[in-house]
């Protein structure tokens, strides 16, 4: 009878007699450093206006004050324009000149830049500085870039203006900031205070993104 053999004894071994001798353990100890992975970095000086941006374009809340470093952990949001069409952005603690060295909170960061697909160079536009004083900061920043990764210091990367809501004369400060930088890539001018020119710039990115995945 099989249900005789399917109970014996013979097959039940509820309290095991063999054993097998254990080894000698391991131990280890391990770090383990996650890297922030999102479609967008934003890039720029403290009081940029990253964290404003961030924050009017997905539901992501990062501190907002008017000093620098209000941002000491990196925050991302989902930017969603229609139901079924998103992207991912990173905002990050901002770089400072000597981050790649160690100066400031950049250089804990820098390595989250790495792991984005497009970087937002955000340039407060409405500082009581000359275009040239403004071009001279945003090389500052390429030269960490550069510094710290070759990699990220050829990554895609636009403009963009922020505040021009503060200043009558945007368009003219901009295109003579780039072209003291002889910039050649995208260009953009917006206010993430007000939400103006907003929706081009994130439709752009939205596009650009679209593109890169069919490549």
């Amino acid at each position: 009878d099989w249900s005789s053999d399917v109970c014996s004894s013979d097959l039940i071994n509820q309290a095991p007699r063999k054993t097998t001798s254990g080894t000698i353990g391991e131990q280890r100890k391990i770090i383990l450093e996650l890297n922030l992975l999102a479609d967008v970095g934003l890039l720029g000086y403290p009081n940029a206006g990253k964290s404003t941006l961030i924050r009017a374009v997905s539901s992501a809340k990062p501190k907002v004050a008017d000093y620098p470093f209000t941002t000491l952990n990196p925050n991302l949001g989902v930017v969603r324009l229609n139901f079924d069409e998103s992207f991912v952005i990173a905002d990050v603690p901002g770089i400072i000149e000597g981050a790649s060295e160690g100066t400031g909170l950049g250089i804990s960061f820098l390595k989250h830049l790495s792991r984005t697909r497009l970087l937002l160079h955000l340039v407060d536009i409405g500082q009581n500085i000359s275009a040239k004083e403004s071009a001279i900061e945003i090389r500052k920043l390429e030269l960490e870039l550069d510094k710290f990764s070759n990699e990220l210091s050829k990554k895609e990367r636009w403009m963009v203006f922020n505040k021009i809501d503060l200043i009558s004369d945007a368009d003219e400060k901009s295109k003579l900031i780039t072209d003291e930088l002889q910039w050649k890539g995208p260009i953009h001018l917006v206010s993430a205070a007000t939400g103006e020119n907003m929706d081009s710039l994130m439709r752009d990115i939205l596009h650009r993104i679209q593109e890169l995945d069919e490549d």
